[in-house]
This record gives C-alpha cells, structure tokens and sequence, in this order.
C-alpha cells in the first residue's frame, strides 16, 4: 500500500484558528456526555445507596471484565425532549466484555422518573436489540423500570419500535440461539415484567426485585384485594412458587456475579473470521484533524489528509483515483481490521457514482467491511449531468450500496445532504452503525440551499401578486428559515432523536470502529445479491 503524504502545516494561523473552533465543540461533546452520565438528581441517587443499591452505571462497570471498553449506544437519546429527564431517556445501552464475552447491556436507570419509559426510552432500547441480533451478542437486562410514562402513550405503546418490540425482539433472539438474560434489581411493573419473563434466564434481588403485571395499587383498584409487593411479586414467590425468576440473589453485587457465571457457560465465543493484521499508529497525529476541519461549514474538509491520520501507518491503496475524484475509494487497516474505505471529495458525479458501485462490490467479493467517511452537500445537478445520465449512475451506486452485506460503518465528517447522505449509507440504508462527528450535519438541503430556495418561492409569490418586499423584509424572511435548517442538521439533533448512534471525537475514531468490527467479525459472512444495475 502507498504511503499518504500530509502536506498540511499545523503552524499556520488557520491551522491554529480550525483547532481553537473544534477543541470548542470537543468541550460542548464533553458537557453534554457528562450530563448523561449524571443520571438522575442527587435525591434520587441518594435513596438507591440507602436501600443498599448500587447505581445503573455501576452496575454496568461492576458487570463488566476489568479494563473493558463499554460502547454506549444513544447516549444522548431523548436530549431536551422531557422536563427533567437527562440525555439518554431512563435507559443504558451499550456494549462490553462479560467473562471474556461481548454483550449488550441493556439498563433501566430507575434514578430518571423511577426507569419509566418514554417513547425515546422504547427507540433507544430497540436500537439496541437491533444492534445485538445483527452481532449475535448475548443480552443482559438489567430490569428496574415503572412501566410506561403515561402522557407519551402515543410513543410508547401503538407501533412497531415502541414497546412490544422489546418482547418481540427478545423471543426472534431467543429462537435464534442469542441468549437472553435478566436481572430484576427493583419494582418492575407491566411491560417491566413481561422483559424479564421473556428471557432465557432470570434472576432476582431478595426484599429488592419485584415483577407484577398489576401494581398493589393497581390489583386494588381493579379487584379490592389488598396486598404487598413481595407476596404479589418478589423474589421470594418467583423462584419458589411461580417459577417465573429461576435465581436468587442476596444483592446487587450477588446477582451481577451469578449473571457473570451465566454468561461464562455459554457456548465458546464465536473466532474472527478475518485475518487482523497486527496494529499500526498513523504517521501523524489524529489530533491534528481538529486543524484539518475548517471552521468555516461550507468549506469540505480534504480528506486525504484526515485518512492519514486514521489508517495504520498512513497507507492507503487508492482505486482509480485519477477517475470519479470527488470520491475517493481504496483499502486500508484501522487497528489491524481490513476495510475498504468511500471517502468525499467534493460533490458527487455520475463518474463518482459508477465508481463507487465498482469498488463496493470487489468489497463484497473479498468480505471486506466499507467505512463510508461523509462530507458532500449532494449530487451535483443541470441539463449537462442530467443528460449524461446521473440519476441512472446514482442509482447503480446505491443499488451496490444498499445490497452490500459486508458490515458498513457511516462516519459523517462535516456536510451529508440530499440523495448524497442517502447514498453514503445514511441511516435508511442501515449500516450497522452510524457516527457523527460534532462537526457532522445532515439535512434535506444546507441552510443557504433552503434560504436561496424559499426566497425564489416567496419572490415568485410577490410578482404574481404584483407585491414586492424590502430588504429588511428579505432578511426577516429569511432568518427563521436558516435557524431552522442548520437545528435541524446539527449532530446533536441527530443524537437526540436517535437518527445516529452515537457522537465522537475524532480522536475515538479509531478504537471505535476497531470494537464495532470486531463484533462483525464474529458473525458469519452473508453473500450479496446485487439488484438489478440500470445500465
């Protein structure tokens, strides 16, 4: 493989000022991930240690092997959407190392309005059990949950994506052999009971665990009988009458070993099904891509200045890279992983698009896995391109990419608009992950696009109506509409409502994609039928 050559200065005025600008955003991700590790308010945190609890996230911590990483999914979910709920909407998800295994961990935060569900809440945990059943990763959940939040029944109740799909995704797992495990470590009503009697194995906190379809308010209310948590529902009556739980555990920590021993003898962990080179630092620092990124949105970033700082040893085999420039294609290793890497260079061509279509299916003859790295504001558009077809070569690029069934990572960079941020394996196309980085943005249009467009319409009213407007008139149109297109894109809006898995530093980058392939790695390789390619 060739070697990249950066020729960016990191002592230029411009270097320093595109750092200064992102070092920013890095504190504004850090801010915001601090506020999600924070739960819920001290008071609550507070009741949790006095009832001899530890708390969701350190359970987590204390589940998992010591030094593993703890991939969190949707850390940010739900950001901003309900009064006093943190990001991250009353549940923890993520992956790590149990017994030398991957797992999803999956955890109500009952320290968040008692671990009630929100629609954000159900979203964020099928996410997660989609990730699991497209890994085969066994899944822990740890039950402590009030059930749903009344006021967002439309969210959480109704639809495919709310709350029945937990069950349902539970049961398909389970019927395909990815174990599923619970632990019931509070009061868990409803849906809160069916989650853990739907799993393969069970277990229970004495005096702490409960599981009841009816609350004792709610069996009162609806039959007159009156009785108390543990004979309706605790540990005691599960593991020795009904025969719902089938461990019991003195506390937390108890029930966190026997769950780590459950895990321990399941069956041998899956080998790699690549050949993992062994491990290689860039020639340059990853740091400097806070310079290479300019603080300027409407300037791309060169990224084959940001490539040399996330491959092993800056080595890059580039395909047809005199051919289709404004995408760059070619195969590298990230942390030892092969992966075959789409790259933007500007907008898209229909040379760009055939391309591309050529490189993701030599990809997929040799198992290989794509990274698709987003910065493009669109396929580029008139009489000329369209005449020479681009709708036709788009949709060759998309019909390969769509078909691909090789893990595909998204990793958008800066700008991913219109068919481009579709084409590049945006969310709809389901690459096994999405990432953002803070500087990522993603929308329909860019704001001046919008602006430039609805100003056309607008004008076009007036002289129908045989009206005009003033300059200020102009701008006061136009100031709302900016506002709301670049919200919207914002990476953190994305975050909030789910439509990316997780916001990184650049920095992360590298670690990052070395776990998630190598939790596709230990999945069989799935042949790709290609659809049909209008030529």
């Amino acid at each position: 493989m060739n070697i990249l050559k950066s020729l960016l200065s990191t002592q230029t005025s411009e270097f320093a000022k595109n750092r200064e600008a992102y070092l920013i955003r890095i504190q504004d991700l850090h801010r915001r991930r601090a506020a999600a590790n924070a739960s819920g308010p001290e008071k609550a945190k507070k009741l949790h240690r006095d009832r001899g609890m530890i708390l969701p996230r350190d359970r987590i911590t204390a589940i998992l092997d010591p030094g593993s990483p703890f991939l969190e999914l949707g850390q940010l979910a739900g950001e901003g959407m309900y009064d006093g709920v943190p990001p991250g909407a009353t549940v923890l998800t993520g992956v790590g190392r149990v017994s030398g295994r991957s797992c999803m961990i999956i955890v109500n935060d009952a320290t968040v309005k008692g671990g009630t569900m929100f629609g954000m809440t159900t979203k964020r945990h099928t996410r997660a059990q989609l990730f699991a059943w497209q890994h085969r990763l066994p899944c822990i959940t740890m039950v402590q949950s009030g059930g749903g939040f009344l006021p967002d029944l439309a969210n959480i109740f109704p639809d495919e994506g709310h709350a029945g799909s937990i069950m349902y995704n539970q049961v398909k797992m389970s019927s395909e052999g990815i174990p599923q495990i619970a632990i019931v470590h509070g009061p868990s009503t409803a849906g809160g009971a069916y989650i853990p009697a739907l799993c393969d194995e069970c277990v229970i906190i004495r005096n702490q665990g409960a599981m009841f379809l009816g609350s004792p308010q709610l069996v009162f209310s609806a039959t007159g009988e009156v009785i108390d948590i543990e004979p309706l529902g605790g540990a005691e009556m599960h593991s020795r009458i009904s025969g719902v739980t089938d461990h019991i555990a003195e506390n937390d920590s108890h029930a966190l070993a026997i769950t780590r021993n459950i895990v321990a003898h399941l069956q041998e962990l899956p080998p790699l099904r690549w050949k993992l080179e062994p491990p290689e630092e860039p020639l340059y620092s990853p740091e400097d891509i806070y310079g290479v990124v300019s603080s300027d949105p409407r300037i791309p970033t060169d990224n084959r200045e940001v490539l040399a700082r996330l491959v092993d040893g800056s080595r890059f085999q580039e395909f047809k890279e005199l051919y289709g420039d404004t995408l760059i294609c070619g195969f590298a290793h990230i942390k030892g992983y092969h992966v075959g890497i789409l790259a933007s260079n500007g907008v898209m061509f229909g040379e760009s698009a055939v391309k591309g279509a050529h490189f993701i299916e030599m990809c997929c003859q040799r198992d290989i896995p794509i990274l698709f790295m987003v910065d493009v504001s669109g396929f580029m558009v008139g009489k000329a391109v369209e005449m020479q077809g681009i709708a036709k070569h788009g949709a060759k690029f998309m019909t390969a990419m769509a078909s691909a069934n090789v893990p595909k990572y998204t990793l958008i960079t800066g700008g991913a608009y219109a068919a481009a941020y579709l084409a590049m394996c945006g969310r709809p196309f389901k690459p096994n992950a999405m990432l953002m980085w803070p500087t990522g943005r993603a929308a329909l249009m860019g704001p001046d696009q919008a602006v430039t467009t609805l100003t056309m319409v607008r004008e076009n009213i007036h002289k129908r109506e045989g009206g005009g407007w003033t300059d200020e008139e102009r701008a006061a149109f136009q100031a709302p509409i900016r506002k709301q297109f670049e919200e919207f894109a914002d990476a953190y809006n994305f975050a909030r409502n789910l439509w990316c898995d997780m916001v990184i530093d650049p920095v992360e980058t590298r670690d990052v994609l070395a776990m998630l392939m190598d939790l596709a790695g230990r999945t069989p390789a799935v042949p790709t039928p290609f659809g049909v390619f209008r030529m």
